[in-house]
């Protein structure tokens, strides 16, 4: 049974429902998902709106209510939980990371999944850093695609505080694997990365066999800086 705060919250969602955008938003999502059509930028002002007037739920009241949100169907309750999340992840405790690891491994997606790695257990990992080991080795090892591509992608924002030894060999564990999301991460935190230290993405993918999809997404940055480089 969801808190008062969820149902009211819920409801005041569903009244903003469009169904003539819905059809649109979920075949965008290719239909893993029913929507209620409420475009992102509509969605946030009514999400802070509702906050204003009602009063923003903090700590564990707040964390209940996002685990509550991600059990709703429609995908735009999924959002306004990571958004709840994003808003309290400063305070969060050291427990919160196995919540994030079950919203990662549910309803998942990239919209999601990607969302989470980066805002919020990047933050979490970085503010908790002895987690890391495990967990990183945990998410490999799981056989799960989602969690798979969280141990690769978490350290997005990382930059120069990036564990490169760790990225390099989740890579490498992860290399021959055959899903598009698998190898499409690899080639996004190797880009990220390039940013920071492109001579080191450079010799990475120069002596690492991986799929043209990930050496293609790797080599963006470091490509197009060359190509400006030689117009000049």
């Amino acid at each position: 049974m969801a808190s008062p705060y969820t149902d009211k919250l819920e409801a005041w969602l569903r009244a903003h429902s469009n169904a003539a955008d819905s059809t649109a938003m979920a075949a965008y999502m290719q239909n893993q998902f029913p929507f209620l059509g409420i475009r992102n930028p509509e969605r946030v002002a009514l999400t802070k709106q509702f906050w204003k007037e009602n009063g923003f739920p903090k700590g564990a009241e707040g964390v209940r209510v996002a685990e509550e949100l991600w059990q709703l169907p429609e995908r735009e309750f999924a959002y306004t939980a990571m958004l709840l999340l994003i808003q309290l992840r400063k305070e969060a405790e050291r427990e919160r990371i196995e919540v994030l690891e079950r919203m990662v491994a549910t309803q998942s997606w990239w919209d999601s999944v990607d969302t989470i790695a980066d805002h919020l257990i990047g933050f979490q990992l970085q503010k908790y850093p002895d987690l890391i080991p495990a967990y990183v080795e945990k998410w490999l090892a799981s056989g799960n695609m989602w969690l798979q591509r969280t141990a690769i992608l978490f350290q997005l924002k990382y930059k120069q505080r990036t564990d490169v030894p760790l990225l390099f060999s989740s890579i490498r564990r992860m290399a021959d694997s055959n899903e598009f999301f698998i190898r499409k991460a690899i080639g996004w935190a190797l880009r990220e990365y390039s940013k920071t230290d492109a001579a080191a993405v450079q010799a990475f993918v120069a002596e690492t066999e991986l799929s043209p999809l990930s050496v293609r997404e790797a080599l963006k940055v470091i490509q197009r800086k060359e190509a400006r480089e030689r117009e000049k």
